[in-house]
């Protein structure tokens, strides 16, 4: 089983460079869930990440950078990018650019692209990425397709028997994956909605992001972009007006539901309709929600607007038809 070491102790960050530095992947907290994280440069290392998650090789993997510097390194800044990268990071934003001739992601990470999902996280994780040297891939710390983990106990549950460290720095303060960018053309692409609201980002670009459904037959260029994904066992049924009997509840907004007094369970994702308190609940109440046994989870509408839009696209993702 995973040793689990606090971020606070002195002893984390040397160890976990260590793992790294033999090829191995380490969990790491981020403010935007767990991360699963290794050499992004190494084939060994990714290959150690792909193996612990099940994950499908054609689906690439965010490399994490400590600063802009390093992110140069390996890929190429337009000045659109440059200003983005200015005002979001570090944080929850991740540009998907060219490659560049120099740089050393490996094409494991990049699924062969010729571009690579770059972002700086925050805190702890930044702090580990600049003492190692090199960028860290780190996707969610899950088995694929399942819920993300937001604490160092759901990594445990899904991931304890396959990888050797887990460390841990608490609750993730986001709660949802970064939002993805291809900056294109002088022009931006959503890829995936996440922890910076798409009305921010305009904001600071001065233009417009392209917004579109995922499409069955398109290429996966990021993470996020399979139609089935954050799924747990039991099945989810959205955007629910009443409860059936032996259902889990997610609600939001203090609304309540007719029927939901024959609820095994409810949850309020945020009582007083708070976006922010709701996306960092969701992954955790999702897990919760499965474990209760019932073999369906009734979701409540969500609204849709900053934070809501990537929480009902990972609640559209959760209940899509599964393989």
């Amino acid at each position: 089983m995973a040793r689990i070491l606090p971020i606070l102790d002195p002893t984390a960050i040397p160890l976990a460079i260590e793992a790294l530095r033999r090829g191995e992947a380490v969990a790491v907290p981020t403010e935007t869930v767990y991360g699963l994280a290794a050499d992004a440069t190494n084939p060994s290392a990714i290959t150690a990440i792909y193996e612990a998650k099940g994950r499908p090789r054609f689906n690439p993997l965010i490399s994490h950078v400590s600063d802009l510097e390093m992110a140069k390194a390996h890929v190429t800044f337009s000045p659109l990018a440059e200003r983005l990268a200015a005002e979001f990071w570090p944080g929850a934003l991740t540009l998907v650019l060219p490659l560049n001739d120099t740089g050393r992601i490996h094409p494991l990470a990049t699924a062969g692209l010729p571009t690579a999902a770059v972002r700086m996280p925050e805190g702890f994780a930044r702090d580990l990425i600049a003492a190692f040297g090199d960028p860290l891939a780190a996707p969610s710390a899950n088995r694929s397709g399942r819920v993300s983990p937001t604490s160092a106990r759901h990594v445990e549950e899904d991931l304890g028997d396959r990888i050797g460290l887990i460390l841990d720095g608490g609750r993730c303060r986001i709660g949802v994956e970064s939002t993805i960018l291809a900056v294109e053309d002088g022009g931006l692409r959503l890829l995936r909605p996440g922890g910076i609201p798409v009305e921010a980002i305009e904001d600071i670009a001065g233009l417009a992001v392209e917004r579109h459904a995922t499409q069955p037959s398109e290429a996966v260029i990021a993470p996020g972009m399979l139609a089935s994904h954050y799924a747990p066992n039991a099945a989810v049924r959205l955007n629910v007006t009443d409860v059936r009997p032996g259902e889990t509840v997610i609600r939001f907004g203090g609304t309540p539901l007719p029927g939901e007094d024959q609820a095994r369970m409810i949850m309020d994702l945020s009582p007083t309709g708070d976006l922010r308190e709701a996306a960092a609940n969701l992954f955790d109440f999702l897990k919760r929600a499965d474990a209760s046994g019932a073999a369906c989870i009734a979701v409540a509408p969500v609204s849709g607007h900053g934070l809501g839009a990537a929480i009902n696209d990972r609640l559209a993702r959760a209940a899509a038809p599964r393989d």
